[in-house]
């Protein structure tokens, strides 16, 4: 199979396909459960179109705590249920269908009590384990362990002495969402999906009662498209509420927005071998590897403001600062900060008022024919989710349809991943790069980094690293331009890479090369990169000035005073 590339002409072509003959079925929403979705439907035979307003994982799937995980706290929640499906999840993941992308990553949880406590998590950590081998796809990831505090302190040099009477380590996994979904979006597109982002729903196509497709409008060249489907997926998180209330139809179940924020920090600012896992008052806290950097996060607030753009305040930093110095010997200030994000969760409402105790369990529904909503869920969960949504839609199309096989799929770039792997060195010397760079492209781009060190080939310059964000080659700006789908600065910053929370400058420094390089592929005019560049400089300067707002409605104002590159 040859891989999908998503350049500008290909774009282009898929809003013409889709227009063209009628699908079997249309997904709404290019977040990870919209892509799986499409991915699911094209690998079932079925012609399949995707198409989102934004940009591939612009909302909540580019947002979250970067982990694939069976979530520890919905055991003590008794949901073992939730936690069995996420373990099966991760460990496909890991094995088989994303290797590139997802690893394994370990976390230590410091132990507070004497003798209970160890007894009680020990208890929850080793049922945890337990449960991963017993899904059949548990194997690989080391087993847990118990560490007295001598040996959790040579772990993780950085907790105070008295923070800790020992600690537990136990091992989950991590990604990076945005690329994986831009990489699913990818994988189905070369399983045959037409997809589009920039591509913005306007109004559901009605015969009657039934749903018969949607109107697209085109936000890069401002063409109208009309595209029809026998069963239209809406996949849109959430905006799910949004979505439905185009068809005056709420549906038969209510999303709430929970916020999230997270804290990115240089690496040299906490001195550990290991992620932690801290209890907070209503939640967990998480401190997680990532590259040269560290995340720390999460919080846990209702959000009824612009769901586009959810904005922390200086209460959701000092929050997260305040309870990772709760453990650490040297502590964290805001000077440490290089980046901060905010994300918001599509919870299910209904079983209770605290954001932090709602539903992570998914929801199918069919409130019309032809028209199908799945919400909900969690990230690690996407392919079960999209199963269901695609299994719904089916029941609408009145003809024989092949069984979900996208636990066999492999994503693109995992074919071959380990023999490129194995031979890293020998890679690197080719292209007169150091190892440890091809061994960053590897775990970005899987065996797709030929085609990234193909551009080097053609053009030396483009093997050079960007002098403000050296982490990242001018290849990969291109790359993500010709291949990936990014359709301005933002996408590439923000997303396709993540220069736009590793730096301390949030990527201004960058700012002005990378629209250079994108100029020669989307054909931008010297105008067009002032206004590219103008539009991230005044979205880092929202952004910073809603952190130092006292609350979300002032964070929330500050935050709306950066307009989007392309209006909705």
């Amino acid at each position: 199979m040859k891989t999908a590339a998503l350049g500008p002409e290909q774009r282009t072509g898929a809003l013409a396909r889709m227009a063209e003959r009628e699908l079997d079925i249309l997904v709404v929403g290019g977040g990870i459960v919209g892509a799986g979705t499409a991915l699911d439907a094209a690998t079932r035979g079925l012609a399949t179109g995707l198409v989102e307003a934004r940009d591939w994982a612009s909302g909540t799937s580019s947002r979250s705590s970067k982990l694939i995980h069976g979530g520890l706290r919905y055991l003590e929640m008794l949901d073992f249920g939730l936690v069995r499906e996420a373990l099966k999840e991760r460990g496909l993941l890991l094995g088989r269908i994303a290797p590139h992308l997802v690893r394994p990553v370990p976390f230590l949880y410091p132990l507070r009590h004497r003798g209970w406590e160890r007894l009680y998590a020990g208890s929850g950590v080793a049922l945890y384990d337990v449960m991963s081998v017993s899904s059949g796809h548990g194997r690989g990831l080391p087993r847990h362990r118990h560490l007295s505090r001598r040996h959790a302190l040579r772990v993780a040099p950085c907790l105070k002495k008295e923070a800790l009477v020992g600690a537990l380590q136990y091992y989950d996994a991590q990604v990076d969402d945005a690329r994986y979904v831009a990489t699913l979006v990818r994988t189905a597109a070369s399983y045959g999906a037409h997809v589009a982002n920039r591509a913005r729903v306007t109004e559901f196509l009605r015969e009657g009662e039934r749903v018969v497709g949607v109107q697209v409008r085109d936000l890069e060249q401002e063409g109208v498209y009309e595209v029809r489907a026998r069963q239209v997926v809406n996949a849109t998180g959430v905006w799910t509420d949004d979505t439905q209330a185009m068809i005056a139809e709420r549906g038969q179940f209510h999303v709430r927005a929970s916020k999230g924020i997270h804290l990115v920090v240089p690496k040299d600012r906490i001195h550990s071998t290991t992620g932690l896992i801290l209890r907070t008052e209503t939640s967990v806290l998480f401190v997680i590897p990532w590259g040269r950097h560290w995340i720390v996060g999460t919080t846990d607030t209702a959000w009824d403001l612009d769901k586009a753009h959810p904005a922390a305040s200086s209460a959701d930093i000092d929050y997260l600062l305040e309870h990772v110095n709760a453990v650490l010997a040297v502590p964290l200030t805001r000077d440490d900060v290089e980046g901060v994000y905010a994300g918001l969760r599509p919870l299910l409402a209904g079983e209770s008022d605290a954001t932090s105790k709602l539903s992570r369990e998914h929801t199918v529904a069919h409130p019309v024919p032809g028209l199908v909503v799945v919400a909900g869920g969690k990230y690690t969960t996407y392919r079960v989710m999209a199963k269901d949504a695609v299994d719904e839609a089916v029941h609408g199309l009145d003809q024989r349809v092949a069984a979900c096989c996208t636990e066999e799929v492999r994503l693109a770039g995992a074919e071959g991943y380990h023999a490129l792997w194995n031979a890293r060195a020998r890679l690197a010397a080719r292209f007169g790069l150091h190892e440890a760079r091809v061994e960053h492209l590897l775990h970005r781009y899987g065996s797709l980094t030929e085609e990234v060190l193909e551009l080097v080939a053609g053009d030396p310059v483009l093997g050079e690293p960007l002098p403000a964000a050296d982490d990242y080659l001018k290849a990969e700006i291109v790359y993500a331009c010709t291949h990936e789908g990014a359709r301005h600065l933002e996408d590439v910053l923000t997303r396709r890479t993540r220069i736009s929370i590793e730096t301390f400058d949030r990527g201004t420094r960058s700012a002005r090369l990378c629209a250079e390089l994108m100029a020669g592929v989307l054909g931008w005019t010297p105008e067009q990169v002032e206004r590219e560049v103008e539009h991230y400089e005044k979205r880092v300067e929202a952004e910073r000035e809603s952190q130092l707002q006292p609350d979300d409605q002032t964070a929330d104002a500050a935050r709306l005073g950066a307009p989007d590159t392309v209006p909705l």
